[in-house]
């Protein structure tokens, strides 16, 4: 039945979590935050063709504030890598220590909080909404929106002056969304792997990016901006021929 694989694929990704978060405090790998980030994706992705389901649908609001909370954590770690790749050290440092404090922070928030108590709550607000009769039709209500998602996103492939911005946001939905929902989502064979590439490829736009504009911000990164220019005129145009194939994915009806 849907909602026991739901119930079932929440509670997995509860452990994921709070296993992710375990790891974070106590500092034991460098994967712990983006493996938590890849976990809040994924309830997210579960969460998001529920909306409008009667209550259950509170989960992925406050889902999404610990994703947005932990955005610049990332961002930071991954302009560190950057750094410690060119043998930066110096500009490592106090950007490792406001990392540390970061990731402080986030295990103490609100939204932190406010999530695990969410999810310990989740199932039993998901049963009385079976309960009640809230959930008839899930299968059908679910099928309308991971096509809706994917309408979108064909739509957004095809515009001329495409944002890549949206259209990473837009293929992490479609991609996470298939992954939750593999029977309903029916993607041609072969797309979650073409979905997956283009991906990495605007990650990597968008991480020179995020590297560009912070130096626009922090002097002490403005020698390198000939370098991540460069490298990111070379990302755009990696990242364009990752999303050609799509249109052949996601034809518009």
């Amino acid at each position: 039945m849907i909602v026991d694989r739901l119930v079932e694929h929440v509670l997995q990704l509860d452990v994921a979590l709070m296993a992710s978060g375990a790891r974070l405090q106590a500092r034991s790998d460098e994967e712990a935050l983006h493996d938590l980030r890849v976990a809040v994706r994924q309830l997210r992705s579960v969460l998001r063709p529920l909306r409008g389901l009667s209550d259950i649908d509170a989960l992925e609001v406050v889902a999404a504030a610990v994703g947005h909370a932990s955005t610049p954590l990332r961002d930071t770690e991954v302009l560190l890598q950057e750094l410690q790749a060119r043998g930066l050290a110096e500009l490592s440092a106090p950007r490792r220590q406001a990392l540390e404090a970061g990731r402080d922070a986030l295990l103490a928030s609100a939204e932190w909080l406010l999530l695990r108590n969410a999810l310990e709550a989740w199932p039993a607000v998901c049963r009385r909404a079976e309960r009640l009769g809230d959930l008839q039709g899930l299968r059908k209500h679910i099928r309308k929106r991971l096509a809706k998602q994917q309408r979108k996103l064909a739509e957004a492939l095809r515009d001329p002056a495409h944002d890549r911005h949206r259209l990473r946001v837009l293929i992490k939905r479609v991609r996470y969304a298939d992954e939750a929902y593999p029977e309903l989502s029916a993607l041609p064979a072969g797309t979650a792997k073409r979905l997956k590439a283009a991906q990495s490829a605007l990650g990597d736009w968008h991480d020179r990016l995020q590297w560009l504009q912070r130096a626009e911000r922090e002097a002490d990164l403005q020698p390198l901006c000939e370098a991540w220019r460069q490298a990111l005129a070379d990302a755009a145009q990696r990242s364009d021929q990752a999303l050609e194939p799509l249109c052949r994915d996601f034809p518009l009806e």
